[in-house]
């Protein structure tokens, strides 16, 4: 083998160990490697445990805000998570006459910061055990914790547990939750 050939395959080699590297630091989602390259959709298409996220953020039109520059940290639902919503309610708010509402829900998934785990931890250590967390929706969740388990409360007294942190991003963070964030009854 030339020197050439040598540095090249060498060069390989480490590039694939660096990728990999990369990868090992995010947690796998939804039986898909998060890159945190990637951004939020990149990611998230991935993911076959965020199937209805994806859809809902494109009949919102949010695909575009989510690719952008952020900061943003997502606490996504997972396809679980609005299977709990009653019956019909996912096929109604993904239609086209629901998309202001389906806006604010999925907008109360997301807050204009770089959230990590240990940051929101210290957060709520300084505010005494409890932090609220104002989202771009208008929504304001309490965030609390316990052990390494983050619990939201959203503001119809609903608890969403983080079950999956940190999950890096070129453009924020993702933290996959177990329920559907809703805002407040009009």
């Amino acid at each position: 083998m030339t020197p050439k050939k040598i540095f090249a395959a060498t060069g390989a080699l480490a590039l694939t160990a660096t990728m990999a590297l990369a990868a090992m630091d995010n947690p796998m989602v939804g039986g898909a490697e998060m890159y945190p390259e990637k951004n939020i959709i990149e990611n998230a298409v991935n993911s076959a445990d965020h199937e209805t996220l994806v859809a809902a953020v494109k009949a919102a039109g949010l695909v575009e805000t989510l690719q952008g520059e952020g900061p943003f940290t997502v606490f996504a639902p997972t396809d679980a998570a609005f299977g709990m919503l009653k019956d019909g309610a996912v096929e109604a708010l993904l239609e086209p006459e629901a998309k202001k509402q389906l806006t604010q829900i999925l907008t109360c998934h997301v807050v204009g910061a770089d959230a990590m785990a240990m940051a929101i931890k210290g957060m709520i250590d300084d505010d005494g055990g409890m932090h609220v967390v104002p989202t771009l929706g208008g929504c304001e969740l309490k965030a609390t914790y316990s052990g390494d388990k983050i619990m939201l409360e959203d503001e119809r007294g609903r608890v969403i547990n983080v079950t999956i942190a940190d999950v890096k991003q070129s453009n924020g963070v993702i933290h996959v939750v177990d329920r559907v964030i809703l805002p407040p009854r009009p």
